[in-house]
């Protein structure tokens, strides 16, 4: 797979990604936040506050058993502050613990609502761009850890504080003994970064393989493709590659692991070799009583407490560090500009759609997929654009919907640019029905009609036209639930009826019938009735070209569909070679009539 340079972020750019985090989550669940820092801080003191007590109390116990006057009272009472200072503890975990779960959803929610609203709000050229789907990509995975980024910012200020306050506390005891301790974690902490370094590296670099990964593991779980997947025996083939794929990538981060053993190990010895020499230390101290008995507690648990959280914040650092670059993609991903709704406002098609000498050539491509077409079309007309595939027969349908701008030329309706006219008020007036149509299979088979206009309460008038001119009644009304079955097998509904698998003419219906439910005054059809019988098609057209308030847009291969419209377009290498009705380019005997000629 190709590999990318991996950004490294600057100091700079860690603190500024750092105080994004901070607002965003503090602008989500602001009580949440302070609430979050108060635990940070309980978390680090409470731990060193109760040693401390631990440790007098053993010294209190040592000095009860000695028979030194008061001693038995202080043993008490340290016994009682361990224990309340320990049923504190416990009592805020559990507050913690909903606190925690409260700000991950909020800022879940909050911020991966904010990225598919965005998503969906692009220019449509940045669906087919490599540089948008990558960043998209690393913006879902910030977007997926960010909930629980926050969390480890909270543990990196306890380990923190946990780390300075029991270096301090040591240093009370003894200066030496906290620089032997602070000199013991810091190759540990070295060795760490620069494993985490490689380990991200790696990450940054693969992309590509986790996502033919992911992209395998979807296409064998879905029932649609298991068919084909058998009978061209690729199953295992599949599932041999996503093996390959996913060893390429996690074989090589086990061998930076075993690269560090030797590493890691002397880190280890040398953070032990300090503990040991903490406590040898301390018992000589107190035996020969220049210390209390309980000091041994106190620096045994402070030394292993600064040790553990030395090991923790170095971890959690690096772990947040490749979450911090991925901000910077999301941030890349929200700067993308959305596209602009024209500044007319919403109007009514009254009169003509005009393509008037368009070019195009998709994104990042010089090969032009259209070449100086210009076409108008009356409102109420009924239109086919028919050629051979590859003729630019769809990416014109783009054009026209509004998908894309032109290169070249201009696209207006009712003599208004498209670009002013308003795409999101155009949009609202067309039913298209593309080769790729959407199939709901979480929905019933009633939802996947009513889906074509979900801005108005469901209308069952509108449902039976759309059912009845789609020839989608006959087949629905023989579902176990009729219109309210599910159209998936996988789906179950609440009185445990399992849903059905629908056929791909039937599937084209439904989606026909959900274009037709939109009941807009245009009407686009791109390659609609493929999987459809001739005589059902011919019926369906014969509905559909006897409105005459309704714009017909079709692109179809079958002669019995196309000598139905007003008038046909005939395109190739991306131009229009003819116009006119079927009549006369038959006559004409160039290539409509060449491209049809073994159907007549």
């Amino acid at each position: 797979m190709a590999r990318r340079n991996k950004q490294k972020l600057t100091t700079k750019q860690r603190v500024r990604a750092i105080t994004q985090v901070a607002a965003m989550a503090y602008k989500t669940a602001p009580l949440a936040v302070f609430i979050q820092l108060f635990s940070s801080l309980l978390n680090a003191i409470l731990p060193i506050v109760t040693t401390f007590f631990a440790a007098l109390t053993t010294t209190a116990l040592a000095e009860a058993f000695n028979g030194q006057d008061g001693a038995s009272d202080r043993v008490l009472t340290y016994v009682i502050i361990t224990a309340a200072l320990g049923v504190v503890t416990t009592a805020w975990s559990t507050v913690e613990g909903y606190i925690t779960q409260l700000l991950q959803y909020r800022i879940e929610s909050a911020v991966t609502n904010k990225m598919y609203d965005h998503f969906l709000k692009l220019d449509f050229w940045h669906y087919d761009e490599k540089e948008t789907a990558d960043t998209y990509e690393k913006a879902q995975q910030f977007a997926q850890f960010f909930p629980y980024l926050f969390s480890r910012f909270a543990t990196i200020i306890t380990q923190a504080i946990t780390l300075v306050g029991g270096l301090i506390a040591l240093f009370f005891v003894s200066w030496w003994l906290g620089v032997i301790v602070l000199v013991a974690v810091v190759p540990g902490l070295i060795i760490q970064v620069r494993l985490s370094r490689l380990q991200m590296n790696h990450w940054n670099e693969n992309v590509e393989t986790r996502r033919s990964i992911s992209i395998i593991e979807w296409n064998l779980l879905q029932p649609q493709h298991i068919a084909e997947l058998r009978l061209y025996s690729m199953a295992r083939y599949l599932l041999n590659l996503r093996t390959k794929l996913r060893d390429s990538d996690q074989k090589e981060r086990i061998q930076f692991e075993k690269g560090f053993i030797l590493k890691r190990l002397g880190a280890n010895a040398l953070e032990a070799a300090a503990e040991v020499t903490a406590l040898i230390w301390v018992v000589i101290q107190i035996s020969q009583q220049a210390l209390p008995v309980g000091q041994f507690v106190f620096v045994q648990q402070i030394v292993s407490r600064v040790l553990t959280a030395a090991s923790t914040l170095t971890s959690t650092i690096n772990q947040i560090d490749e979450d911090l670059t991925n901000l910077t993609e999301y941030q890349r991903f929200i700067d993308m500009p959305e596209a602009v709704e024209g500044r007319a406002g919403s109007r009514a098609f009254s009169d003509h759609i005009e393509v008037q000498d368009v070019s195009f050539s998709y994104p990042k491509s010089k090969v032009p997929v259209l070449d100086g077409v210009s076409m108008t079309i009356k409102k109420g007309a009924h239109v086919a654009i028919v050629g051979e595939n590859g003729a630019g027969k769809s990416t014109l349908i783009k054009l026209i919907t509004g998908l894309y701008e032109p290169t070249q030329g201009s696209v207006s309706i009712d003599s208004t640019p498209l670009s002013d006219y308003g795409v999101l008020s155009w949009h609202k007036q067309l039913a298209v029905l593309r080769q790729d149509y959407l199939s709901f299979g979480f929905a019933s088979a009633k939802n996947n009609v009513y889906f074509g206009d979900v801005s108005k309460p469901f209308d069952q008038k509108r449902f039976d036209n759309a059912l009845d001119a789609a020839e989608s009644r006959e087949f629905l009304e023989k579902l176990p639930n009729g219109v309210d079955n599910y159209v998936y097998t996988w789906m179950e509904d609440e009185k445990g009826q399992q849903g059905v698998d629908l056929s791909g003419g039937q599937w084209q219906r439904l989606a026909l019938a959900r274009n037709l439910y939109r009941d807009s005054p245009v009407i686009i059809l791109d390659e609609p009735t493929s999987a459809i019988d001739a005589l059902a098609e011919a019926r369906i057209f014969k509905h559909l070209f006897s409105q005459k308030d309704k714009t017909v847009i079709t692109i179809s291969h079958r002669l019995s569909t196309v000598r139905k419209a007003d008038v046909i377009f005939m395109m190739e290498g991306g131009k229009i070679v003819e116009q006119g009705t079927y009549a006369e380019l038959v006559a004409n005997k160039a290539a409509f009539y060449h491209m049809f000629e073994s159907q007549f």
